[in-house]
């Protein structure tokens, strides 16, 4: 079992959702953040949340996958990253669970 845990603009949340159900995954939580990055010395090119300014209407998604749905799961935000013509883009982090007490 591992977490899963995807961070994008908020513009990317129908994408994620969609695309978590496609890989598999039944069961998730989301919210919506906001990002923030300190864009100053760095050009607008290198700023993830594509934006001139440091704040970003961001949405965070995470659930407790089996390690098989994150290779999936990794795939298809590679593939949606690779296809989107957007600055911005959908990050992933996995996280191993050694205990879990709801299997």
């Amino acid at each position: 079992m591992e977490l899963l845990i995807i961070t994008a603009a908020r513009a990317f949340e129908k994408d994620i959702k969609s695309l978590l159900k496609k890989a598999g995954v039944k069961t998730f939580s989301y919210m919506d953040v906001t990002g923030y990055k300190d864009p100053e010395g760095e050009p607008i090119s290198a700023n993830w949340f594509a934006s001139s300014i440091g704040e970003r209407q961001s949405v965070l998604f995470y659930a407790f996958v089996p390690t098989l749905i994150v290779d999936e799961v990794m795939l298809k935000i590679r593939n949606l990253n690779e296809s989107q013509e957007s600055e911005s883009k959908i990050h992933v982090a996995v996280m191993d669970i050694k205990r879990m007490n709801n299997i």
